[in-house]
């Protein structure tokens, strides 16, 4: 068995179990709304019947696409924003009782009333929906390495000092691995965030994207096309989440391998 088989049948082997409520939970929506009459609770037969007409084709190119990449480009900038800010105010205990009470202050205001005010100075284009999704993401990413920096073992942090271990060397090997599982957490946390938040920043002025169509498709009493929308959001989270479980046990598979090692002595 090669190891890209190996590698497959182990990322399978993890989704199975993944993929049991959601699969309950489909079969539960489709027989409680099979024969509905009502107008806004379609059956979900027609949901799916109106998925394949109307997220295929054109609207993948014109919707889809580009959502997915204000979504990247908001969490990778999101990323490297919290890490780096991050570590500079979790090494320094001078710059972190400078920033901390600014940052509390920033943290505490929800994403979505800053679209206004962000819509001023970003204008209503891409840049405005990139910057929404960051203005969020953000702050678990940053807090989480904070923390993380924070909490880097201290015989670890002298034994470097003692064999000389400094500058980029021992920020790459000893801070940003110790950190890096609370790191990975904050990213976690900011994926779900940045679903949101890219749907909201395309309520507001926009001329494509998912949140746009869905609200055109609301606003039109397209029911159905509404609800196939919604139904790929749901599907769209859930593949990400996959794909980031898949991602996270190949960056810290000595983090869990470790965990492992220590439950079973």
């Amino acid at each position: 068995m090669t190891r890209t088989t190996s590698t497959v049948l182990a990322l399978v082997r993890r989704a199975l179990p993944a993929l049991g409520l959601p699969a309950v939970l489909f079969a539960v929506w489709w027989f409680a709304t099979a024969g509905s009459t009502d107008f806004y609770v379609p059956p979900l037969s027609t949901v799916l019947g109106r998925f394949g007409e109307v997220w295929t084709g054109e609207r993948l190119l014109s919707d889809v696409v580009p959502s997915l990449a204000r979504l990247a480009a908001g969490y990778l900038l999101a990323a490297v924003a919290g890490v780096g800010i991050g570590l500079v105010v979790g090494t320094s205990r001078v710059v972190r009782d400078v920033l901390e009470p600014v940052l509390e202050l920033f943290r505490a205001i929800p994403p979505p009333v800053l679209v206004p005010v962000i819509m001023l100075f970003a204008g209503i284009g891409d840049t405005m929906k990139v910057i929404v999704i960051v203005s969020g993401c953000v702050w678990p990413i940053l807090l989480n390495t904070v923390e993380g920096v924070r909490a880097v073992d201290e015989v670890l942090s002298d034994t470097c000092r003692s064999y000389g271990i400094t500058g980029p060397s021992r920020l790459w090997h000893l801070t940003l691995r110790s950190a890096s599982p609370q790191i990975v957490t904050g990213m976690r946390q900011a994926l779900s965030i940045a679903i949101i938040l890219m749907v909201i920043s395309e309520m507001f002025a926009a001329s494509n994207g998912l949140g746009f169509t869905i609200v055109q498709f609301q606003r039109s009493f397209a029911i159905p096309e509404m609800w196939s929308g919604v139904l790929l959001l749901g599907l769209l989270g859930f593949v990400l989440s996959l794909l980031f479980r898949f991602a996270e046990n190949r960056v810290l598979a000595w983090y869990h391998g470790l965990r492992r090692a220590q439950r079973n002595p």
